[in-house]
């Protein structure tokens, strides 16, 4: 028998997640790892976990897969907790006002900006001298 899962898809910068929730026994497994070993910092764990707290999920009655790819650690916690936003709202539409209004639902939109031609970086440009 297929189990029965809600699929958000959150991307920020370069990274990109893909984040199934059912309702299980609560386990957050991201890229076959323990949310905290493969998330270590206690700010990105926070991060991921508040769209479960703000829709008042019980954290123990539900299981969430993450597979994340590219990006650095802070593109990649963004993603995942635009995923998990996205899912819980796929899984029950009356959370979406809530998502809303904590952020949940929105893209963070900025990306690295192009190196120009003649300069060093986007914005650097090489150190003028006179002589």
């Amino acid at each position: 028998m297929a189990v029965q899962y809600y699929e958000g898809i959150g991307r920020r910068k370069e990274a990109t997640a893909r984040v199934r929730v059912m309702s299980g026994s609560g386990r957050f497994i991201v890229n076959e790892k323990p949310l905290d070993n493969y998330f270590p910092r206690v700010g990105d764990m926070q991060a991921i976990l508040a769209p479960l707290q703000s829709a008042g999920e019980n954290l123990e009655s539900l299981d969430v897969t993450v597979v994340v790819k590219g990006g650095g650690v802070t593109g990649q916690t963004s993603a995942v907790q635009l995923g998990v936003a996205r899912a819980l709202v796929k899984m029950n539409p009356d959370l979406r006002s809530t998502m809303r209004k904590g952020g949940y639902l929105t893209r963070d939109a900025r990306i690295k900006e192009r190196k120009k031609p003649g300069l060093k970086r986007a914005r650097k440009a090489p150190t003028y001298t006179k002589r």
